[in-house]
């Protein structure tokens, strides 16, 4: 439990750090940008790589692939269920509250909060995998439809493999599969990379959160709230539920995967928000409100299952 309670404070004062920089205006939105774009490009690519390199992925993948992707569905059907019953919306808005509601931050939240909470991050390569692979073209899918597009099969089958992390994760599945050696001379310089991931990403979202000021706007403020409930509690309840009755996986299964499905809505929800032009404010502010919830969630279930 100390351990993990070590971990969160050393990652919330890299996050205060970024925070404290951007309020002095050591770095603005270019810098953030800079910063993100080089963590999703180089670093966070190179960290997953030696990291599924170098693990025994059988228990892992087999363990965490179905349970993430079991809790996101029911996490998004909840969502759908809800407003549904309660405020009836358009699907693309439906559709964007539901991403916001089940979709985790793996990358520049998850990544960091795993390698202090878990010992490292192979835990959070499933969670991209089912992310990336099959929620997102769906996800996009539906968004086109939703919006009077006509959806590219080509670009919805192609699109999980134009993201570096997924790129770098299959191969890194490949390496430890087959228990080859990668040579010092590839290995090291990767490493290296690797080990930036963590500062990057989270001075990057620290500094995002100057200005940030989560239901000023009154449209959208019960989708908002509903989506974070669901993101913050009702994930890792059903993380929880599966991993330790369904799926009878160790402690130490059951803490990372609740970890990983009590992680604050991703960033993308907010990119997909905007390239569609559809329920903007709901993901921007699910994804601050459930940022800023997470930390004491998290906190809660250390305590909980260590």
């Amino acid at each position: 439990m100390n351990g993990v309670l070590v971990g969160f404070a050393i990652v919330g004062a890299v996050i205060l750090a970024g925070y404290i920089a951007a309020r002095l205006r050591v770095g603005g939105p270019e810098t953030v940008k800079a910063l993100t774009q080089t963590a999703f490009f180089i670093t966070n690519p190179a960290l997953l790589f030696t990291i599924l390199a170098g693990a025994d992925l059988t228990a892992v993948l087999s363990a965490y692939l179905p349970i993430a992707l079991i809790t996101a569905v029911v996490a998004a059907l909840l969502y759908v269920v809800v407003s549904r019953i309660w405020f009836r919306r358009p699907a693309a808005e439906t559709v964007i509250g539901a991403m916001a509601g089940s979709y985790v931050n793996a990358n520049n939240i998850g990544i960091p909060i795993a390698v202090y909470a878990l010992g490292n991050a192979t835990a959070v390569a499933p969670v991209l995998l089912v992310q990336l692979l099959l929620l997102t073209p769906l996800y996009l899918t539906i968004l086109d439809l939703s919006s009077g597009r006509k959806p590219s099969v080509k670009n919805v089958l192609t699109q999980p493999f134009r993201n570096p992390m997924i790129i770098a994760s299959f191969i890194g599945l490949a390496v430890g599969w087959a228990d080859l050696d990668v040579p010092q001379l590839i290995w090291e310089p990767l490493a290296l990379l690797g080990g930036a991931a963590v500062p990057l990403v989270l001075l990057a979202f620290g500094m995002s959160l100057r200005g940030s000021r989560p239901l000023r706007a009154s449209e959208g403020r019960t989708e908002v709230i509903v989506a974070t409930l669901i993101k913050t509690f009702v994930m890792p309840a059903t993380a929880y539920l599966l991993s330790k009755f369904l799926f009878q996986l160790d402690d130490e299964l059951v803490f990372g995967a609740v970890v990983m499905a009590a992680l604050p809505a991703a960033q993308n929800v907010f990119l997909f928000a905007g390239r569609y032009n559809r329920g903007i404010t709901v993901a921007r502010d699910v994804i601050l409100i459930s940022s800023m919830l997470s930390v004491p969630a998290l906190i809660v279930i250390a305590w909980l299952l260590t």
